[in-house]
């Protein structure tokens, strides 16, 4: 079940009316509970057992993390020494650490397993470790697993931090399964999707309009902007030595824009469905084109991850708690294991440590600032920050070429070419022509466009402030989705972060 798809269209309204029809909580959740596995089995249907073992396994364990969280009977025990007191805290202490060790070590087996088990049976059997022919095993990994890992650990760490544990396992199981979020997120803490149970009110007029206008909006942005330039892209990228290095520097901008579209749009739909229902869930992307510098990228770029990076990964290493030095280490392991998580493949593996150098530079650029007046004003002058714009922008959009191209030779290959390499006129005719139907200037003016609008919807929203009424977006979303049913290529392409 796609959601630019009538199916789905037709599948949430009929949630959606049955969701409301019925007063109790309990109810509720139950409805979304069903709903959820209805929608998981129109896609991987083989996978729900293993989902739901996982929320089990998580549940009963985030229970024993918070039986634990309070200090046991030692605590009021008058009677003991002090020695005794402190052999029972330590003791105390390390069960809980063992349950939340047991159970990131769970999680995170079960993720990598599931990635990249295809990967080392296929190096083992290229270097004749094993025999069994195992050229076509691909990747076993459950649609929206990395996600619906990152939320059980995350559960698992803030009950360890002292978050209450749930008592009720339908809860648990409705927030892991909700069908708007567990593909591709947004990465949402349990507390903070459950709690909204307690205030739910019927939807406002407003509420709807706002939830139709995010679906039509993502609508837009997947169906019309992303797939229409993945055209394009494909070409390009599956066509290397016989592209122009303009059309390789144009490739890679389009990519650029073809996953923050995607990715967005996606979440644009997660977050507008989930409105009918009276929940929120938490924005993901904030104009990260438009970001400064790399360390600003990654607070604008799907944000839920980051936040999720800087909370479970970055500050139990330490953080900048601990000098220059061990900050930018602890950086780099990051951004590396992020990098990792992406996928089995080498050039996932540079992406990470690319991002993770950038991010280096900064730091360390940003304590050079810090010391010489000079600089410090030079970055805030209008030609500082274009600078620093330029330099970030071309970082994030070079790396995409590892991300996009994970094979090593593909993306060496990208890179040689992007000077001084002019194209074959029969690719031109065939990607220019015949596929896009304009002309090369014509597709860059398309871009600039498509970027320019971009950015004065950014400014009109950030600092004029100016918001679209509620019957104007109900206007709106009629129109977008008539505009979709005309422009969205008929060889849609599925979501790009459903690989990951």
């Amino acid at each position: 079940m796609n959601f630019i798809s009538g199916i789905y269209g037709l599948f949430l309204l009929s949630i959606l009316g049955i969701y409301w029809s019925v007063t109790q909580q309990k109810w509720q959740i139950w409805s979304l509970l069903v709903a959820s596995l209805v929608f998981y089995a129109s896609l991987q249907p083989h996978y729900i057992p293993l989902l739901l073992t996982l929320i089990f396994i998580n549940f009963r364990l985030g229970k024993a993390i918070g039986y634990n969280t309070s200090p046991g009977e030692h605590s009021s025990d008058w009677r003991i020494s002090n020695e005794q007191w402190q052999i029972a805290h330590s003791d105390w202490n390390r069960r809980r650490v063992r349950l939340l060790w047991f159970g990131i070590g769970i999680n995170v087996l079960l993720l990598y397993a599931s990635k990249y088990l295809p990967a080392i049976l296929n190096f083992l059997q290229s270097n004749n470790f094993i025999e069994t022919n195992v050229s076509s095993f691909k990747s076993i990994a459950p649609l929206g697993f990395s996600f619906f890992i990152f939320e059980c650990i995350a559960y698992l760490v803030d009950v360890y931090r002292g978050a209450p544990a749930t008592e009720e396992l339908i809860n648990f199981a409705s927030y892991k399964l909700f069908f708007a979020k567990l593909i591709s997120g947004p990465i949402t803490p349990y507390h903070n999707f459950i709690s909204q149970f307690k205030s739910l009110e019927s939807p406002t007029p407003e509420t709807v309009a706002e939830g139709l206008w995010l679906i039509a909006r993502g609508i837009v942005k997947k169906g019309i902007f992303a797939d229409n330039l993945a055209i394009y892209v494909d070409l390009c990228f599956g066509n290397i030595p016989r592209a122009g290095s303009i059309d390789l520097w144009l490739a890679m901008l389009a990519y650029g824009l073809q996953l923050y579209l995607d990715f967005s749009g996606y979440v644009d739909m997660a977050r507008g469905s989930a409105l009918l229902f009276g929940l929120n869930l938490p924005k993901n992307f904030d104009a990260p084109y438009l970001s400064t510098s790399i360390a600003d990228f990654w607070r604008r770029w799907h944000m839920t991850l980051g936040n999720w990076l800087r909370n479970y990964l970055y500050f139990p290493l330490g953080g900048s708690r601990q000098g220059l030095i061990r900050t930018c280490i602890n950086l780099m392991i990051v951004m590396v294991i992020a990098g990792i998580w992406h996928g089995a493949a080498l050039g996932f593996v540079v992406w990470g440590t690319y991002h993770g150098l950038a991010l280096v530079v900064h730091r360390l650029t940003d304590s050079v600032s810090n010391r010489i007046s000079l600089l410090r004003v030079f970055w805030l002058h209008p030609i500082g920050i274009f600078l620093a714009w330029l330099l970030t922008q071309l970082m994030v959009f070079t790396a995409w070429i590892w991300f996009r191209l994970p094979n090593i030779q593909d993306s060496l290959l990208v890179f040689q070419r992007l000077w001084g390499h002019p194209a074959d006129v029969q690719f031109l005719q065939k990607v220019y022509l015949e596929a896009l139907s304009m002309t090369q200037y014509q597709f860059i003016s398309l871009l600039a466009m498509l970027a320019t609008v971009m950015v004065l919807v950014y400014i009109l929203n950030r600092y004029l402030t100016l918001q679209i009424n509620w019957p104007l977006k109900l206007l709106f979303v009629p129109l977008c989705l008539w505009s979709a049913w005309i422009l969205v290529p008929p060889d849609a392409r599925p979501y790009i972060y459903f690989d990951f």
